[in-house]
């Protein structure tokens, strides 16, 4: 069956609640993943929307969540998450933050892709690392991937 990521709050392809975003309480949605390969060292969880800022007319992708060294025994992260797994550190996300960024979209119906990683290692700790140094640092380690992609826009 491989890696799998799903949501309580939202199916794939499906409408992120408002609850989950900035038009809420900007809360992380649960999350569970299953399929983690035996031979995995740890979990990375990219979170973005590459239809910045207008899905018309992309000018960028936006990263709303980075989690890496995620333990492979982990099964998801529960709603509103507060205290990450053990040994799980945060990268920076576009609001020059750690943390979950809830769906913002200025313009139209955005995609969020939710992407989980299973690597061969651990990573070192990258000191809250942007998308691009973390996905540098994940370059030759990916076993396995699972995405599951919310739409979201403000009504």
């Amino acid at each position: 069956m491989g890696l799998t990521i799903t949501s309580t709050a939202f199916a794939h392809q499906g409408t992120i609640p408002r609850h989950y975003t900035c038009d809420g309480s900007d809360t992380s949605p649960p999350l569970a993943w299953r399929g983690v390969p035996a031979n995995a060292k740890s979990l990375v969880l990219i979170v973005d929307d590459p239809d910045a800022p207008d899905p018309a007319a992309p000018q960028r992708t936006w990263v709303h969540w980075l989690l890496y060294n995620l333990p492979v025994t982990s099964t998801g992260l529960t709603e509103w998450i507060t205290a990450l797994p053990a040994g799980t550190l945060e990268g920076s996300n576009d609001w020059k933050r750690t943390g979950y960024g809830g769906p913002c979209p200025p313009i139209g119906r955005h995609r969020y892709f939710f992407k989980l990683y299973a690597l061969d290692e651990a990573l070192p700790n990258l000191d809250r690392p942007g998308k691009a140094a973390l996905e540098k640092a994940m370059q030759g380690h990916i076993l396995m991937q699972a995405e599951l992609i919310g739409l979201y826009q403000h009504h």
